[in-house]
């Protein structure tokens, strides 16, 4: 059985022995983040212990690491009885979500979005002889399957994530970090870990949200003709409709697609991505498990799909996705580990058009 102590490395400490633990990793969320403390059961046993704010740290869950990047806060305390202390701490990406983008120029052009990521996230990191370390960017899928990305522009004032996760969105890939600090770009997990949830074997709690109030019957998305007013104008508004069965009441919705080169080939993915993304995010079921791994001693772990079966709640069979873990251990109830779950379907990024048109001139350029 593997010893699941948290151990904290940083600043040539490494110190276990945390009893409030809290550690947060989802494929929704960048960066991954964690809170842990203890109380000194002795007057001066913290005399020693320095964690400084800004350090950088190692976070580990027995043997596997599970957040590598940089310690946000240290909160001693006291009391008339006690002396405690809390550290909170995020990846090295929190500098890709807090921080403004920097590339000469302020353009990158003819770039696929694992590209952009990498020069965005090579800035950063830290600075031990003033040159960056820059944080790692990587993708699991083929080159080939990621569009080349004609212009990115970089507004001031912009995080280099909020231009990653438009360009990830055009590129049909998730955007999250992973145990090592760096910057992963994803489909939606096809892995399946080796036992899953079970209701009277493994399951403390469980609630499942089943909704209606997001799901319509029909998706109507619109694509405005570029020129209805001029001698260009062949057509009016073009439309692409995707309906969902299981809708039992009619409901429609109307979007307004970004008119561009593009447009026509968006409007379609986009109406069934409607439909099939808000079907999937129709049954959240959310766990609260009695271990940090599954059967097999693996930790659980985002975009990787797991059975569950929870017959009590309705829910007898179903292969479903881990979008996020929370790892924790309190005197309240031990060693658990709490998992949101849904469908697939539910995580395929929203189909955008990157380069809107005005007739055949992009509207960066229009005027010029």
């Amino acid at each position: 059985m593997l010893s699941d102590d948290l151990t904290i490395t940083s600043g040539g400490l490494t110190i276990t022995g945390w009893t409030d633990i809290r550690v947060t990793r989802g494929i929704e969320r960048l960066p991954s983040d964690f809170t842990i403390g203890m109380t000194e059961l002795y007057a001066t046993e913290f005399d020693k212990l320095v964690i400084e704010p800004g350090a950088a740290c190692r976070v580990t869950l027995g043997e596997d690491p599970v957040v590598t990047g940089y310690i946000d806060h240290v909160v001693p305390s006291i009391g008339p009885a006690d002396h405690s202390i809390q550290v909170n701490g995020r990846s090295k990406c929190s500098d890709l979500v807090d921080c403004a983008a920097e590339w000469a120029g302020g353009q990158i052009s003819n770039a696929t979005v694992l590209e952009v990521a990498q020069k965005l996230a090579a800035v950063y990191g830290p600075r031990p002889s003033g040159v960056p370390e820059g944080i790692a960017v990587a993708t699991n899928v083929s080159s080939f399957l990621l569009p080349i990305i004609p212009q990115t522009n970089i507004m001031l004032g912009e995080s280099p994530f909020d231009i990653i996760e438009r360009m990830a969105r055009f590129s049909a890939v998730l955007a999250y970090d992973l145990p090592d600090g760096s910057l992963f770009l994803s489909r939606v997990g096809t892995r399946q870990l080796d036992s899953g949830v079970a209701e009277g074997v493994n399951v403390q709690r469980a609630y499942i949200d089943y909704s209606a109030d997001l799901n319509y019957s029909t998706y109507d998305v619109y694509l405005q003709s570029t020129d209805l007013f001029m001698d260009a104008g062949t057509s009016g508004n073009l439309k692409f409709t995707a309906s969902d069965i299981n809708c039992k009441r009619h409901r429609r919705m109307v979007i307004i697609a970004e008119s561009g080169s593009m447009g026509l080939d968006i409007a379609e993915k986009r109406a069934i991505w409607e439909s099939v993304r808000r079907f999937g995010r129709s049954r959240v079921v959310k766990v609260i498990v009695d271990s940090w791994r599954d059967l097999s001693g693996t930790l659980w772990e985002p975009n990787t799909l797991v059975p569950v079966s929870l017959p009590r709640l309705k829910l007898p069979s179903a292969l479903l996705l881990i979008s996020e873990v929370t790892f924790q251990r309190n005197d309240y109830s031990g060693t658990t580990a709490e998992l949101t779950l849904m469908a697939p379907e539910a995580f395929t990024p929203q189909p955008i058009n990157l380069t809107p048109l005005w007739g055949d001139v992009p509207w960066g350029n229009y005027g010029q």
